[in-house]
């Protein structure tokens, strides 16, 4: 199997985890050539605090934002860890997408893998108890049991 296309899925606790996902990322990119998509999926009552935190910050630097589309792709390239990821990945002559949506994110992350055809799905995640997991459930561990294609795991510190 060719990889041609990889997901590569930021969460909000993922900045402690940059340099393992990208270095993952990389080492599968970088020897097939494979475009790096890179979501960032949005719950909406964060969507609605980051717009607002954004335009309190524009505000704040004097900036007309009246004629400016704050979609969540916009956001997002403007959101670390995005914009350090992104640097990075374009550094080692990684073609990169950023693609951002707001919804549920695992269901958001397991449909842009169907939708672009991903021929792997990277996905940062923590250690978590049993209990934890039961009680609280896992983005992660939704998208390893739905997605469409072959996920890697990448907790911090690995790699």
């Amino acid at each position: 199997m060719m990889i041609e296309t990889i997901l590569l899925a930021i969460g909000p606790g993922d900045s402690d985890r940059v340099d393992s996902l990208v270095n993952q990322t990389a080492a599968v990119a970088g020897p097939t050539e494979a475009t790096v998509v890179l979501a960032h999926i949005i719950e909406p009552d964060e969507y609605e605090n980051e717009v607002h935190n954004y335009h309190d910050a524009i505000d704040q630097m004097g900036i007309d934002l009246e004629n400016r589309n704050l979609t969540p792709e916009t956001l997002a390239k403007e959101t670390e860890p995005i914009g350090e990821i992104t640097k990075r990945l374009d550094e080692a002559d990684i073609e990169v997408d950023i693609r951002a949506g707001v919804g549920d994110r695992a269901e958001e992350i397991v449909d842009l893998a169907d939708e672009i055809d991903a021929d792997n799905l990277i996905v940062g995640g923590r250690k978590r108890s049993p209990t934890g997991k039961a009680v609280f459930g896992s983005t992660a561990q939704r998208v390893l049991l739905t997605a469409p294609c072959p996920v890697t795991y990448v907790r911090s510190g690995t790699i």
